[in-house]
This record gives C-alpha cells, sequence and structure tokens, in this order.
C-alpha cells in the first residue's frame, strides 16, 4: 500500500504508525486492517489515499450514467423527431376539420299535409338532426358512459386508453382489437376519414381529433357525434333511433331505453333486439353501470333501470312509427319527383326539406274509392280472373305457420281499401260450394262462398289452385254486419283522377292508378294519350277570342281530305249530321265535323297556340286531326287548363306544394304569391273575406271565358254528359272518347272546383262499345264532386263585365224576343260593341252536299240501348272505325 504526503509517495512498514492524531486509530485500523501502518506525519496522505480509493470505485459508475443518460437522450430526441416527422408527414393533406363548423348532415325530408301531419318522408339515411341544446342530458351522458366517459377532460384522444389497449392486443396476441377512440376521434373517422382499422388511419384521426377540439366545443362535437353515428335499422342519430326503436322523442326516454342506444354504436348488427336479445341486454346494463359508476344514475336508479326489461319496437312493444304515416301514394310521389326536378335529387332526400303539400286527405280518400270502384266495376264486368299471378310453393300449405311465412314475405299490393281493406290471401282448398283461403292477419281458415264468385266466366274449380295468391275484403250484409269473404282481383285496365283549386291551382286530390303498391305508374301526370273529344274546348276557345260567338253557325256536313296515308272521311258519331248548327249545340253534342271546319276556319296555327299558351301541349303539331284531340297530353295538363276556363281565363300553375322551407325552417319555394292586401286588418267583417290582389296573367279574355264555361255548361245540362253528372250546383264539363274507346275522359268545373278523370289500357286497346267517356268517367267525377261539393260549395259561374245576354234558338242559331221562352231557348253572353251577324254560315272551305240525312231539331242522338258495365241501360250511338275517322274524338 502506498501512501501519499506532500505528493511524494512511500511505503510504511505495517503496523507502524507513527504520530497517531487520534490514539488508537491507527493502531485499530492497522489491527482491522492488516494492510497499512499509520504514519503520524501523513494525515494528509491518508486522506488523500481515501479519495483516490472512492474516484476508483466512482469513475466507472459516473461513467456509465453519462452513457445512459446520453442514450436515453438520444432515444428522446429521436423518437421526437420521427414523432413530429410522422406528424408532419401525416398531418399533410388532411381533410378540412374546420368545415364541421358548418356542416349539415343529410336528414329526413316530410311531406305534410295542410293541418300539419306527417304524410311522407324521404331520405337516404334516416335522420332526424337534433341540436345539441335539444339532445337531453339523459342521452349524452349514456353515450360518454359507453363510449368515451374522459370526453370533457381530454383533448381529443385518451393516452392511457390507447396503451391498455396495445397492451391487450399484446398479451393477447392480436386475437382481441379493441378500439381506443374517444367520441372526437370518431367524429373524425365518421365525417373525414374511412373506418379502416390502420396505424394511418389512427394516426390521421388523432392529429385532426387534436385540431378540431381547438375549434368546436365539446358540445358542437358532441352534437356531430349523436347526430351522425349509425344505430342499426336504417337509423342515423339519436332521434331517429329513437323513434325507430321506441316510437319516442328523445325527451320521453328512459334511462334504460337511452342506454339500449347507447349500446348500439359497437356493432349495430350484433345488438339486434330481436336475434341478439340477451346479448344486448348485457350490454345495455353495462352502459347502465357505466352510468352509475359516472355518477350519472343513483344506486337505486341504476338497480331500478337495470331491472326493466328490453323492450323495442322490433320485439312488439310499441307500435312502430310507419304505422302512423299513410301508404304510401301517387301524391306524395309526384310531390319526389317534381321537388328532386326542381331541387336535385341530392338536396330533396338529405337536404332536411319540410314540404308543405296542397293534399286534402279527406278528398284524396274519396278520389281513390271513386276511381277505384269504377275500375273494379268495369273490371268483373269483363268477368276474366287473373289474379296476383303469385303462387305459394306446395311445402308452404303443410302448415298454418309455413303458408303465414311465405305470404308475408310476398310483394303483393297491401294499400287498397275499397268498402274495406283489401287483405292478401292464400288459396288452401278449391270446393263446389266454397274456397277455403288463408288470409293474412286473420286468424283462423275461411271461406268464400260460390255465389260471391258468380261473376266469374269458366269453370271454377278449374280456375283456383292451391297456393293461389288472391285479395279478399270483408263483405257486410244491408244492416252493415258481416256477412261473408269476397273474392277481389286488382283490375287491368287503369286510369287517373285529379282535381284541383280553380283559383290557385293548388292540387286537392290525385290518384294515378288503382294501387300504387301495384304499379308506381302515374297516369295522372305520366300517361301520354289521346284528349279526344275533351281537346274541343280549345279550338272553340281560339274561335271565341277570334270574333266567333256561340251562336256562329257552321256547316256539320261530311268532309274528305287527301293525306300522304290516304283519303281521310271522318264522320259523327251517329253517321248523321246536323247541317248549319250553331257552336254552342256543336260543342253540346260533341259534333266532330263542325269542330274540323271551325278548326279550318280559324287556321290550326292559331288552335295550337292556343293549346300551347293553356299548357296543354309544349309544341302541338298543325294537323286537322288534331283538333278532335289526336295528339298525346297529359291528364295534369288537361285538368289545369280546363281551371282557367273557370276563373275567367287567369293563368293558373297547377301545384302539389305550397311552401318548401330548408331544415332551419327557412322559406325557399313559395308557390301562391299573390298579395293579401288586407290580411292583418282586424275590422274585416265576418262576412266577408279579405282582399288578394293578383297579378296573373289572362290567357284568354274573361268574356270568352264566361262563354265557353256557358256552353261547357250545356254538355253536362243537355248534351254528351247529362246522363252522368247530377250535382246541386252548376256543372260545365267536356266528355271524351278516342276511337275505338281506347282512351275515355271527362274533365269538369265548378265555381270552385275542377276535376278530370282517364280511363284506358297502359297497352291502348279497345274497351268495348259500352265505353264512353260519360259512362266510365261520368260517374267517377260524380261520386269525387257529390263530397267536394259539401266540402267547398259552389254557386253560378261569375259573369264578367263588358257583355250583355241575348236569347236565340240553340238548335238554328236565330234571335229570339227577350220575353221567349222553352227548350229550344238559350240566353247567350255577346261582347259590348260587338253586334252579332246572325244568319252567316261557315263551311271551313268544305262544300256541302244537298242530299245528306240531317237531324231535325229536338231529335234524339242516342241510337242504341247497351248495359254498361255497372249493370245500367244507356242510349248510345255507333262508333266510327279506323277508317272512317284515323283519331280523335267521338263523344
Amino acid at each position: 500500500m502506498r501512501w501519499a504526503r506532500g505528493g511524494r509517495m512511500t511505503r510504511r512498514a505495517p503496523g507502524w504508525c507513527g504520530n497517531e492524531p487520534e490514539p488508537g486509530l491507527c493502531t485499530e485500523i492497522g489491527a482491522a486492517s492488516g494492510l497499512f501502518s499509520f504514519d503520524p506525519d501523513g494525515w494528509d496522505a491518508y486522506i488523500g489515499r481515501i479519495r483516490f480509493a472512492g474516484a476508483a470505485v466512482l469513475r466507472p459508475i459516473l461513467s456509465l450514467l453519462g452513457t445512459l443518460f446520453s442514450l436515453i437522450t438520444l432515444v428522446v430526441v429521436v423518437v421526437g423527431l420521427s414523432l413530429g416527422a410522422v406528424l408532419h408527414i401525416y398531418g399533410q393533406d388532411l381533410p378540412s376539420h374546420e368545415s364541421l363548423a358548418n356542416y349539415t348532415p343529410p336528414t329526413i325530408s316530410r311531406i305534410y299535409s295542410g293541418e300539419g301531419r306527417i304524410i311522407d318522408e324521404f331520405a337516404q339515411e334516416r335522420r332526424l338532426f337534433t341540436p345539441a341544446s335539444d339532445i337531453p342530458d339523459l342521452v349524452k351522458q349514456a353515450f360518454i358512459s359507453a363510449e368515451d366517459k374522459n370526453f370533457y377532460t381530454h383533448g381529443g384522444y385518451d393516452a392511457v386508453g390507447i396503451a391498455s389497449a396495445l397492451v391487450d392486443a399484446v398479451k393477447s396476441r392480436g386475437r382481441n382489437l379493441r378500439g381506443a377512440s374517444t367520441i372526437t376521434q370518431q367524429v373524425m373517422k365518421n365525417f373525414l376519414l374511412s373506418g379502416d382499422r390502420q396505424m394511418e388511419r389512427k394516426i390521421k384521426e388523432i392529429i385532426l381529433a387534436t385540431r378540431i377540439e381547438e375549434t368546436l366545443s365539446k358540445e358542437k362535437i358532441l352534437e356531430l357525434y349523436l347526430n351522425e353515428i349509425f344505430l342499426g335499422q336504417n337509423s342515423y342519430g339519436v332521434a331517429a333511433a329513437a323513434q325507430t326503436y321506441f316510437n319516442k322523442s328523445l325527451r320521453d326516454l328512459e334511462p334504460h331505453e337511452a342506454a339500449m342506444l347507447a349500446s348500439m354504436p359497437k356493432a349495430p348488427s350484433d345488438f339486434h333486439p330481436v336475434r341478439q336479445k340477451e346479448r344486448l341486454l348485457d350490454r345495455r346494463n353495462f352502459v347502465l353501470r357505466e352510468m352509475w359508476e359516472n355518477g350519472y344514475l343513483t344506486e337505486e336508479e341504476y338497480e331500478a333501470e337495470r331491472a326493466q326489461p328490453l323492450r323495442s319496437v322490433q320485439n312488439g312493444d310499441f307500435a312502430p312509427f310507419s304505422a302512423e304515416l299513410p301508404p304510401r301514394d301517387y301524391f306524395t310521389d309526384e310531390i319526389r319527383r317534381q321537388l328532386s326536378q326542381d331541387f336535385g335529387e341530392g338536396e330533396f332526400f338529405t337536404g332536411g326539406l319540410s314540404v308543405r303539400a296542397t293534399i286534402e286527405p279527406e278528398m284524396q280518400v274519396h278520389a281513390a274509392r271513386a276511381l277505384r270502384r269504377q275500375l273494379e266495376a268495369y273490371d268483373r264486368g269483363r268477368g276474366r280472373w287473373r289474379g296476383t299471378g303469385l303462387v305459394l310453393p306446395p311445402e308452404a300449405l303443410d302448415s298454418e305457420a309455413g303458408w303465414r311465412e311465405a305470404l308475408s314475405a310476398l310483394s303483393v299490393p297491401r294499400d287498397i281499401d275499397l268498402d274495406g281493406q283489401w287483405y292478401p290471401a292464400v288459396v288452401l282448398e278449391p270446393g263446389d260450394q266454397a274456397m277455403r283461403i288463408g288470409i293474412e292477419g286473420v286468424e283462423g281458415i275461411h271461406e268464400v262462398p260460390r255465389k260471391d264468385i258468380s261473376w266469374l266466366r269458366g269453370d271454377f274449380r278449374a280456375t283456383f289452385t292451391p297456393g293461389d295468391v288472391v285479395h279478399v275484403r270483408r263483405a257486410t250484409d244491408d244492416n252493415g254486419t258481416f256477412a261473408n269473404w269476397s273474392l277481389r282481383q286488382v283490375p287491368e285496365v287503369q286510369g287517373g283522377f285529379m282535381a284541383m283549386d280553380v283559383n290557385s291551382g293548388r292540387v286537392i286530390a290525385m290518384q294515378g292508378g288503382f294501387s300504387y303498391q301495384a304499379s308506381v305508374f302515374n297516369r295522372a301526370t305520366q300517361a301520354m294519350r289521346q284528349p279526344g273529344s275533351s281537346f274541343k274546348p280549345f279550338v272553340y276557345a281560339a274561335a271565341l277570342d277570334s270574333g266567333y260567338s256561340p251562336a256562329t253557325i257552321v256547316i256539320d256536313a261530311p268532309i274528305e281530305i287527301d293525306t300522304p296515308q290516304g283519303l281521310w272521311r271522318p264522320r259523327n258519331s251517329t253517321n248523321k249530321f246536323y247541317g248549319p248548327t250553331p257552336l254552342r249545340t256543336g260543342i253540346e253534342q260533341s259534333r266532330n265535323l263542325m269542330t274540323i271546319r271551325l278548326a279550318q276556319e280559324v287556321g290550326m296555327d292559331v288552335v295550337a297556340r292556343y293549346a300551347e299558351r293553356f299548357g296543354v301541349y309544349e309544341n302541338m303539331g298543325q294537323f286537322l286531326a288534331n283538333s278532335l284531340g289526336s295528339e298525346e297530353t297529359t291528364l295534369y295538363n288537361m285538368v289545369a287548363a280546363y281551371a282557367m276556363f273557370a276563373n275567367g281565363g287567369e293563368r293558373v300553375r297547377p301545384t302539389l306544394v305550397d311552401r318548401v322551407q330548408d331544415r332551419y325552417g327557412k322559406t325557399i319555394y313559395r308557390h301562391d304569391l299573390r298579395d293579401c292586401v288586407d290580411c292583418d286588418d282586424p275590422t274585416i267583417p265576418a262576412t266577408r273575406g279579405p282582399r288578394i290582389v293578383s297579378d296573373r296573367e289572362q290567357v284568354m279574355n274573361a268574356v270568352t271565358a264566361y262563354q265557353l264555361t256557358s256552353m261547357l255548361k250545356g254538355v253536362v245540362d243537355r248534351g254528351t254528359a247529362s246522363g252522368a253528372i247530377n250535382l246541386p250546383v252548376p256543372v260545365a264539363g267536356k266528355t271524351g272518347t278516342t276511337n275505338d274507346a281506347r282512351d275515355v275522359w271527362f274533365i269538369g268545373f265548378t265555381s270552385n272546383i275542377v276535376a278530370g278523370c282517364y280511363i284506358g289500357h297502359d297497352q291502348p286497346r279497345g274497351l268495348g262499345r259500352a265505353a264512353y267517356g260519360s259512362s266510365l268517367c261520368g260517374p267517377v267525377f260524380q261520386e269525387f264532386m257529390t263530397e267536394a261539393v259539401q266540402k267547398y260549395g259552389g254557386g253560378p259561374f261569375e259573369v264578367p263585365p263588358g257583355g250583355h245576354f241575348i236569347k236565340i234558338d240553340r238548335y238554328s242559331g236565330a234571335r229570339l224576343p227577350d220575353d221567349a221562352e222553352g227548350e229550344f231557348v238559350v240566353a247567350e253572353y255577346f261582347r259590348d260593341g260587338e253586334e252579332p251577324i246572325f244568319g252567316l254560315m261557315y263551311d271551313g272551305g268544305f262544300a256541302m252536299g244537298t242530299d245528306l240525312d240531317l237531324f231535325q231539331a229536338g231529335e234524339r242522338e242516342n241510337v242504341e240501348e247497351v248495359t254498361t258495365s255497372t249493370g245500367e241501360k244507356a242510349q248510345v250511338g255507333g262508333k266510327a272505325s279506323f277508317g272512317s275517322m284515323s283519331s280523335g274524338g267521338l263523344y
């Protein structure tokens, strides 16, 4: 051992101490160590040696610590730089999180009736947007407890949760992959990123989550989440889900119901309320426990809610919301079609529009019933059975449960209500005296008696086989009590009907066929058909505005016209002719030859411009045959045009929509732009309505409109519609029947309501000899307008200023004294300042022979008695053939 003294190293003999600073110290040390002796003069050397020995021991330790510190620092720097590089790389080209501040999620567009009742809704994603302020705290607490208990405290991501998820994934060797996303991260994933489980997406998600936390408040983030999240059953957002699962609003939810909704985001398909009921119940109870542990529920509330059974619409515990909506029909689907064109399909299905429809639900029921009744009456008169064309497989008939399940799965019309609801049914056993059937939604096995099917032609047993799917309804006796089940079928013949206000153009009812579920094609707006004689008023309107009057004489006699297709010989229905006849009688009796001559006199270019001005056509062909209604148009256009006759000649734009509002309640469309001058005046007498100022275009002279209305009133009073229409108020209208009765029409109006009907096969073919506009469409108009008059009333047609009445002979057109009376007398309205010239005749440039079989004054036109489809007798004329009249109208 060496000892240091004053920088000089000496070696001392063991056991020698010298000048010991403290007696016994050196001896004790030396004795204890046996390594050195103490030098009495070497205390400094002693201390130095101790220091040297400590330094020798600490030097490697300090070196190790320095190395570790450097390594840690390097790792931290590398990790920091790497993390920064990763954040920089993945932070580039990310979607703008700031756009979420103005995000408007796709929401349901709803259609309301005038009374504010929801009648239909359309959506790509069934979502009802609800602001955060309107979402109850209970619902927020349920989702926070289930998905992100630290939502209000973290900065967008939960580091502890992420670490825990990583540990679980490592321990399970990748089998237990669970998410650790916060609600903010889920918002980023749902709105701006994909849903795949990749590290890249997760990094982007965290970056965006931290950014959005700096941009939006927690409540706004929660609002986005609760309105966007998919919760199964095509429900997006909590409001739609509450309606889907419980048929409740958010404020009416119980804690256990809110907890059930909060269970869904994890995997909606894995928590079906019926198929996975137990699994969903466990998840719901877990959410309730989390709510209790987080302080949102007391222990008593938790225990009580946990004991509640799992109830849902899907399990039959609540009536579905859809049950409160009427079945979708032609009216609301036409609104969908028109608004999709006006606003774009995307905006209509996702914009959350509130649409106030013009429909009058009560009148819509009457319209559907009236049209269906006539279509079925015609169909049953044919005596042919077609059925639904659907047959259940034999194995499904082995048990009641089997055929009920198979029947419920079929796409068969279930929206028909005609003298009672029509039910889908299956033939189980045709019998000699009765047919045994099973009926959807009705317990037991039932029978249809043989007498109920007496209208069918052919062998009864050969017509039906077990498994045939049919329709039936309850039949009642004279006392209104149930008598038996009655067999029904959807008619092959189709038609359309619509009614509208003549002043505003508001469509109050529309039926586009027998059953929307059987055929969505709307025959009122989409079917292009020949209007036949119902077009003739536009020829007469053009003439009246061109200086003709109701007393103007036009020759009713045969015509021959050389066309590129051959010689055209149009004729009247009866093959008889009137000779010189006033315009009034010509339209009342629907004289084809008079109409052609009049069109030739006025000019088909003028007639075409008139039809286009009224909106019947966009570009009408200028052919004489078109004066008889041979060019196709829609019932929608025709009814709107007739409304302009009724309201004094003012432009009417038909509409199914009064108003459209966006999701914020701002009106973006309003149909009626008229100015109500004194609607806010409280001093208006109860006997007088407010004054409304209209700036609508005058399509035709008001005097002309009244003259034409008066002539069309004659059609109903004594013309081709006289046997079909009988209402307690004045009615004007016109029938229409095309060649071989391929299309039959009637359009009529009172002082405030115009309605029209069309009936025909979708693939045009003749309806039979008894088919006329008056015999088929007349009863539809009569049934509907009987109800309409009770609701809307009606009165005399308003006589405009600027004219005066003169009595004439309606057969000869001669002027009569003012005191003349009788069946042949009619008071015609003439313009002031235009003294009519009586006795002047027009032939359109076609000569009239001298040996014609002319009708005499008062001679009846009806020449044949027929049985109509309703079983009633009617007098009609003969039909024209294609060779005698290539197209156009008869009656």
